[in-house]
């Protein structure tokens, strides 16, 4: 029997290459995977077309690049790159544009990478935290929670995958524990003593995998994490992997989102909202569904013990 294409969006990037992976990996898989990127030339695309990917191209200012993109295929992975521009319009607009290409296509399937809209909890006119950019209180979260409607508008059969931190911001955003002027190492977060859902980026490709295999979560929402832990716990998880002390420093929001690095109001916000809301938000990211979609979910120590050397900690 031939296999069903589902088409990546972002196949390089974080998310898209983990379920890339997950398809390749599976000598059982009735899927095959078209791994979507703008640069088919590059590396870690022709790394996956020697793996056993069909290797296209898709641009998402592009919506016919995306119509080509997902003609034929069985399902879609759809995700945006918020952090490339830091607009939630241009966000928007590419969510639309992938909805559009895939209802257009025909699509069965789409896995819509999502987070929630943080305004149905904090309004714009609640003072805890400051409004952004005119109209939003977490940019990155609201403009994917919005764009939701634009897939359910367009009657696209669509599971909405509700994703959690990833871990590997501790390497590629600078989030990792830092060295104080004593030299000693700490972990600087806004989340008190709340807990943080967490989990692998490679884990969300993996899970969203588990979830085209399941036919029938097309028009749910669900959510993923591989742990729910404190700033004190992912400490001293840090500690142990590095072997060295990492103390657990729980700064104000106010102070994170004062840090002047791009993005630090968002992400500050988004901070205080995971604390204000943790209960909502761990309850959404259930643990043991997570690990139904992805028998091989990673623990934070366990991703620690693969990836401790490559957090920079100078």
């Amino acid at each position: 029997m031939a296999k069903r294409t589902i088409a990546v969006v972002g196949a390089t990037g974080a998310q898209g290459s983990g379920l890339v992976r997950a398809i390749l990996a599976d000598p059982k898989a009735a899927f095959g995977a078209r791994a979507l990127t703008r640069d088919v030339t590059s590396a870690k695309a022709q790394e996956l077309g020697r793996l056993g990917a069909q290797v296209g191209a898709a641009d998402l200012d592009d919506i016919d690049s995306l119509r080509q993109a997902f003609a034929g295929a069985y399902g879609a992975f759809c995700v945006t790159f918020f952090w490339n521009h830091f607009s939630p319009e241009k966000e928007r607009e590419h969510a639309a544009s992938m909805a559009q290409a895939a209802k257009d296509a025909g699509v069965e399937h789409v896995v819509w990478s999502t987070l929630e809209d943080t305004r149905r909890w904090v309004p714009l006119d609640d003072p805890r935290m400051p409004t952004l950019q005119g109209k939003y209180k977490v940019p990155h979260f609201d403009a994917k929670g919005e764009a939701n409607a634009v897939f359910s508008e367009l009657g696209v059969p669509t599971t909405f995958l509700h994703t959690s931190f990833y871990w590997d911001n501790f390497i590629h955003f600078g989030m990792g524990p830092q060295k104080g002027a004593d030299g000693r190492l700490a972990l600087v977060l806004p989340m008190g003593d709340k807990r943080l859902p967490g989990i692998a980026a490679e884990d969300i490709g993996r899970c969203a995998y588990g979830i085209f295999e399941r036919p029938e979560l097309a028009g749910k929402s669900v959510g993923i994490a591989g742990e729910h832990l404190t700033g004190a716990q992912m400490a001293a998880e840090l500690a142990r992997a590095l072997g060295q002390e990492v103390a657990y420093s729980p700064i104000p929001p106010d102070v994170y989102r004062g840090f002047g690095f791009p993005g630090s109001d968002d992400l500050g916000n988004m901070f205080q909202f995971n604390a204000e809301f943790e209960r909502e938000f761990c309850a959404a990211r259930d643990l043991g569904f997570s690990r139904s979609l992805n028998p091989r979910l990673q623990s934070f120590a366990q991703w620690l013990g693969a990836n401790k050397g490559r957090i920079p900690i100078a």
